[in-house]
């Protein structure tokens, strides 16, 4: 036993002992670590986590309407269906679902999703895919797995702050290219990689949302879609597609995925990652990854080591909402609803911002998000604490960058909040913004 040395001892205090008298008496001092920050790991030090989660702070007053989250609408959960669902898996099943189960995921989903995927085009066999619990898990697992400290990890500029914070964990160096407004810039793409190659540095891989991109809600097109995959080939660099919002489309045609386009080339460049939060409901926490057997078996090594399995209850509740809770009829009510929200939020968009403010947006074809452009001059970190006294919210766009952020952007979700809501919440920003300049 460790004996405390005399500079360990306090002074002497009075205390009353069990015999009801005063006794002098010596208190140890707290063996205390003083400085944690010494201890930490180099990928840590620095790390300040998710940024966005911590506007949240500023959001407890009821009276303040949000447009921060990415919240999809509770009018859209399918309560009573899950309710049967969950009542009939707990009756069947009760005791498997209260233990451990297999770390790939359980069989009954992956061949749910192997179905659902076909829908899409996408042809791939159980070892292809490992369950996830979250996207956000299948993007840390993305950087676990590809990531050293100083590695090149190229992405849109803006892009999903989820991602960036999954991938800085790892401390690579991130190169930006700024989004067009018809989604990728390829010939950007293009030019800065043969620089790289030229210096004898090459990417990790390509981080993109091609659908209704987060923050954006830009979506590429076909054309360029091919043209990032031919890069892909021509560079011998993976493309990760992130595709949390595919399926909510209001308007416009379907364009193919490029993990779709890669397989009819016959290649295997491309890593596909998925999420039930945004289709299904965000707290049951179950997603997925897709991609060549080999970088889908490594994954599900760093699973084993980091979570080791997603819950079976979960992972039940996604089977069941792909199989018997009427997908197809529930996803038409999400589109027709949120398309319904989208173009009032437009209009109101419109009538509330007259082309002499300067302030611009983008007009997604579906997802849950939009961007939101001010006069270069405003910080939308500083008219953030402003827009709160206004009781409205925002993110503001600089979380959505990985490096030289540009400041004059927010990112607006139109899923959450009612109709009168979205309404009222244009007006408030548009005082705002009015006051501020």
């Amino acid at each position: 036993m460790h004996i405390p040395t005399q500079e360990h001892w306090n002074e002497t205090v009075t205390r009353e002992s069990s015999r009801g008298k005063l006794e002098r008496v010596k208190e140890v001092k707290s063996f205390m670590i003083k400085n944690w920050q010494d201890r930490y790991s180099d990928n840590i030090k620095e790390f300040q986590g998710y940024s966005i989660g911590k506007i949240f702070k500023y959001l407890n007053n009821p009276e303040i309407i949000s447009l921060a989250g990415g919240l999809p609408s509770p009018e859209m959960f399918q309560v009573f269906e899950m309710r049967l669902a969950s009542q009939k898996r707990l009756e069947e099943d009760i005791y498997t679902i209260m233990q451990y189960t297999a770390v790939p995921g359980e069989i009954t989903l992956i061949d749910a999703i192997l179905g659902f995927l076909k829908r899409d085009n996408i042809n791939i066999q159980e070892e292809n895919l490992v369950v996830t619990s979250s996207g956000q898990h299948g993007l840390d697992l993305t950087g676990r797995l590809f990531l050293n400290p100083g590695d090149i990890v190229m992405l849109d500029r803006p892009t999903f702050a989820g991602a960036i914070v999954a991938f800085q964990m790892q401390r690579p160096k991130i190169i930006g290219i700024d989004l067009q407004e018809d989604g990728v810039d390829v010939d950007s793409y293009k030019i800065k990689l043969e620089e790289l190659v030229k210096k004898g540095q090459k990417p990790k891989f390509i981080y993109v949302v091609p659908d209704f991109q987060n923050p954006s809600g830009i979506t590429t097109g076909l054309e360029k879609r091919k043209a990032l995959l031919e890069l892909s080939y021509k560079y011998d660099i993976p493309i990760v597609e992130d595709s949390p919002y595919r399926d909510l489309r209001y308007r416009g045609e379907t364009v193919p995925s490029i993990f779709s386009l890669d397989q009819q080339n016959g290649g295997s460049n491309v890593i596909g990652l998925y999420t039930f939060s945004k289709l299904f409901c965000p707290g049951i926490r179950v997603g997925f990854n897709i991609g060549p057997a080999d970088v889908i078996n490594r994954m599900t090594n760093i699973k084993e080591a980091n979570i080791l399995n997603t819950p079976k209850y979960n992972q039940d509740m996604c089977t069941e909402f792909l199989t018997t809770m009427g997908f197809d009829k529930h996803i038409n009510k999400c589109r027709k609803y949120y398309r319904e929200k989208l173009d009032l939020f437009l209009q109101t968009m419109e009538e509330c911002f007259p082309p002499e403010m300067g302030v611009t947006w983008t007009k997604p074809e579906g997802g849950l998000f939009l961007w939101v452009t001010v006069p270069e001059h405003i910080d939308t970190n500083e008219l953030f604490m402003e827009a709160i006294k206004y009781k409205v919210a925002f993110v503001p766009g600089e979380v959505f960058y990985g490096e030289n952020p540009s400041k004059n952007h927010m990112r607006i979700n139109f899923s959450f909040a009612s109709k009168e809501q979205l309404t009222e919440a244009v007006k408030r920003l548009s005082k705002c913004i009015k006051a501020y300049v």
